[in-house]
């Protein structure tokens, strides 16, 4: 058995309070902004109620539902933590809070764990909260039969059952200090449960009810008069739109047609600074840009020309002109900065031309020619950036064909599809959570499908382990196979940078997912 296998780890003698506080430390968030612009604030920290406030939303598809199995794009996610109540939250601070649970406890081998639901919350459909609307939602996801893109963080789930009606015990089959953590994904969503399953027609708990969805296009909602939360959803109503173009965003921004918007065009945002009725957010968090090779596919099948088109990019060059400052150099691997177990001490990747070159001759090449595939609907600046690899990679003896896509339908049919596209991610709070879902072999969202047998025997050992040293070891080496071997290019790790209209008040930002958290209709208001 390996050095971290499963039998050579150390009995688990930690008491529960130390299980719970490197849990609530393992997702902490920094929360740092690389450009100088610092996260801002409402001038009036009195909210105000009232209004119809529009959000422009760089992401949506005709084939989006509002079943959460199905939920996978910035659109889509923002309405369901719009709708929808979840058993936790991650505050500004990267802190792990209770939102529907109202507190919960572990056992010392974090493999038993006891949710206290809160008393009082009411569903959209006037039913109550209990323990067997929690259940049947994560069961949801459940099952060898299932197709839902969450599969994988329930997984581990050995059995679920209730104490009464206000308390649901998860039993997992290995140990995880981070679970509490998982429940704050968009896809486990709480629905309330009709004929012994979870309602998916986008009833929930959220501060406001779903008036009318056009896929790909708009969702719109309002207020939920009984919401529990008395120091949030201020809006009356809201509209959420789906627009690609970050040009047609930013007209929409600075013309007031909407309030606020994501994924700021970086080459235009001096100038929207310039203007004295917005406000920029620049937040460091964990979204990443990345080129995704499908490692069944040749030439991709082989490690060494992976590596040589991970030596043959300009990562500075990118952060510089791409982001203009807006992010992180990336070292080809999902765990950046503001993890609590980023590898700092792992070597930095270089654009280094002749080791790509060395690279391709351990794989019997002289030169090599691929396809690169690519449109700003997996990132804004996705086919300037392809053009730049393109033009250093020649240097390399790669060449690199851009093709550029249509940006509908990119998802469907092009991102993580054909064997060479220009993705993003937005990241997650753990390294075990990133990991679990975009890299383990069978992870739904393996978007380079790449399978490593000593990172899938680590990501296991690292997720039960509580000697915080040995799982930083574990998790360094891990980011290190992801580093050498994985299927993805990762050049930088880009800030969230929205843009939104002075006219609307709010408090510091969450980073963790973009747009406050996803929660900005629940926490914004007009000022």
């Amino acid at each position: 058995m390996s050095k971290w296998g499963k039998k050579s780890s150390p009995p688990i003698t930690a008491s529960r309070r130390e299980i719970l506080k490197s849990a609530a430390a393992v997702g902490a968030l920094a929360i740092t902004s690389s450009s100088g612009i610092l996260p801002v604030f409402a001038q009036d920290p009195a909210p105000n109620k009232g209004g119809h406030f529009k959000i422009g939303i760089g992401a949506g598809s005709p084939s989006d539902s509002l079943d959460p199995a199905t939920y996978w794009n910035s659109h889509i996610q923002l309405l369901a933590k719009t709708l929808h109540g979840y058993l936790t939250q991650i505050d500004a601070d990267g802190n792990l809070s209770g939102e529907l649970a109202e507190s919960w406890d572990v056992t010392k081998d974090a493999k038993t764990w006891s949710f206290k639901l809160r008393k009082g919350v009411e569903f959209h459909n006037g039913k109550r909260l209990e323990a067997d609307d929690v259940i049947a939602s994560i069961n949801h996801h459940r099952g060898e039969q299932s197709k839902s893109t969450g599969k994988s963080l329930v997984d581990s789930i050995d059995e679920i059952r209730a104490d009464g009606k206000g308390t649901v015990i998860f039993v997992l089959r290995e140990g995880n200090a981070d679970f509490a953590y998982l429940l704050e994904d968009f896809h486990l969503a709480i629905m309330p449960v009709k004929d012994g399953k979870a309602d998916v027609s986008g009833v929930g708990a959220g501060g406001y009810v779903l008036d009318h969805i056009d896929y790909g296009v708009k969702g719109t909602g309002k207020r939920f008069a009984n919401y529990w939360k008395s120091d949030a959803a201020w809006f009356d109503s809201f509209e959420a739109l789906s627009v690609h173009d970050v040009t047609a965003r930013t007209n929409a921004l600075t013309t007031g047609q909407i309030h606020a918007m994501d994924r700021c065009d970086l080459k235009t945002a001096h100038l929207l600074e310039r203007n004295k009725g917005l406000e920029i957010s620049s937040l460091a968090g964990t979204q990443f840009y990345s080129m995704v090779m499908l490692c069944e596919a040749a030439p991709f099948d082989n490690p060494d020309v992976r590596l040589a088109l991970k030596y043959a990019i300009n990562r500075q060059q990118l952060l510089d002109t791409l982001l203009h400052g807006h992010g992180k150099l990336g070292n080809d691997n999902p765990i950046g900065p503001t993890y609590r177990y980023f590898a700092k001490d792992l070597p930095q990747r270089e654009f280094d031309p002749e080791k790509a070159r060395f690279h391709l001759k351990k794989a019997d090449l002289s030169e090599l020619k691929v396809s690169l595939s690519a449109a700003d609907a997996a990132f804004v600046g996705a086919v300037d950036a392809a053009v730049l690899y393109q033009q250093d990679a020649a240097k390399a003896g790669i060449s690199i064909d851009v093709v550029r896509e249509a940006n509908d339908g990119y998802w469907e049919t092009v991102g993580g599809k054909k064997p060479f596209s220009a993705s993003y991610w937005l990241g997650r709070p753990t390294a075990d959570w990133i990991f679990s879902i975009g890299y383990a072999a069978d992870a739904v969202w393996n978007n380079s499908h790449w399978k490593n047998p000593r990172f899938n025997e680590l990501l296991l050992a690292a997720r039960s382990e509580l000697d915080d040293h040995k799982r930083q070891e574990m998790y360094t080496e891990m980011q290190g196979l992801c580093r050498d071997d994985s299927g993805e290019v990762i050049p930088v790790f880009a800030n969230n940078v929205n843009a939104l209209s002075k006219k609307i008040g709010h408090k510091k930002m969450a980073p963790n997912w973009d747009l406050d958290g996803f929660r900005c209709v629940e926490r914004w208001w007009f000022a």
